[in-house]
């Protein structure tokens, strides 16, 4: 041995700083290495994860290919149907206006997208009207209504062939005159005069034969005072009418006057 290693042996303090530092470099030896150890772990796990992606990446390649040789054949002989009506500078054409109307889309888009809302909001209210649009519906058929509505252009086909154009101008030029006649027939006096002289009608031919028709036999009814009071208001609105169209005056009074001749003879 020589001196120093003598003297370092003898010396208990210089041989435990030294082994201190023995120490600290095999700790810092250990600690590279795990870090070593480390990072080709996490190199082995990512070249492990880039041959997983690899093959996976084969996998759908080899799936796909049969795919894509199988759509590329279908849209060949599907060109081959349009080649003679669409040429490539058509489609490109579309694909330039399609570009330039990229905004008319958006629009039209959103405008959809406005109207889905829409309907959203309004579907419970329509499916609402709808049922209660239904329920109508059924309770106007069970009333007839759709029955009178088919009858009725059954009465409109027989008035449309029964009258001329020129009838109906006619029609036309006295509806007021006709609207007022109706009027004044649907008034609750007129109304029950017309019921009385039917309900009247059908009681006196249901009898008819049993009716004098001799002449003292009619003069016998004049006592009676209706019959009088009858004859009194017929006689009224005959003069009335009479005034007011003197043509049928005329003519009225030609059929008394061959009336009384007759009775005459």
């Amino acid at each position: 041995m020589t001196t120093a290693v003598m003297e370092q042996l003898r010396d208990p303090t210089a041989n435990a700083d030294q082994m201190a530092m023995i120490n600290a470099k095999l700790d810092a030896l250990s600690k590279n290495v795990q870090a070593l150890g480390d990072q080709v772990q996490y190199l082995a796990e990512k070249a492990h994860g880039d041959q997983s992606r690899r093959q996976e990446w084969d996998d759908l390649k080899s799936d796909m290919t049969p795919i894509v040789q199988g759509v590329y054949a279908v849209t060949v002989e599907q060109l081959e149907e349009i080649q003679n009506y669409v040429q490539l500078e058509d489609i490109l054409n579309l694909l330039k206006r399609l570009a330039r109307n990229t905004r008319t889309f958006n629009e039209m888009l959103g405008q959809l997208e406005s109207m889905r809302d829409l309907w959203k909001d309004l579907s419970p209210l329509s499916k609402e009207v709808f049922d209660q649009a239904t329920a109508t519906l059924g309770e106007l058929e069970q009333k007839g209504y759709f029955g009178f509505v088919r009858q009725s252009q059954y009465v409109m086909d027989q008035i449309v062939t029964s009258f001329s154009e020129e009838d109906v101008r006619l029609l036309g030029d006295n509806i007021v005159l006709i609207l007022n006649t109706m009027k004044a027939l649907t008034q609750p006096e007129m109304m029950n005069l017309i019921n009385n002289l039917t309900e009247g009608f059908h009681e006196v031919e249901e009898h008819a034969d049993e009716l004098p028709t001799s002449l003292m036999g009619l003069l016998g009814q004049m006592r009676d005072p209706d019959v009088r009071r009858g004859l009194a208001v017929t006689m009224a609105i005959l003069k009335r009418v009479s005034q007011q169209h003197p043509q049928i005056g005329t003519s009225t009074k030609t059929v008394l006057n061959a009336d009384r001749a007759t009775v005459d003879r």
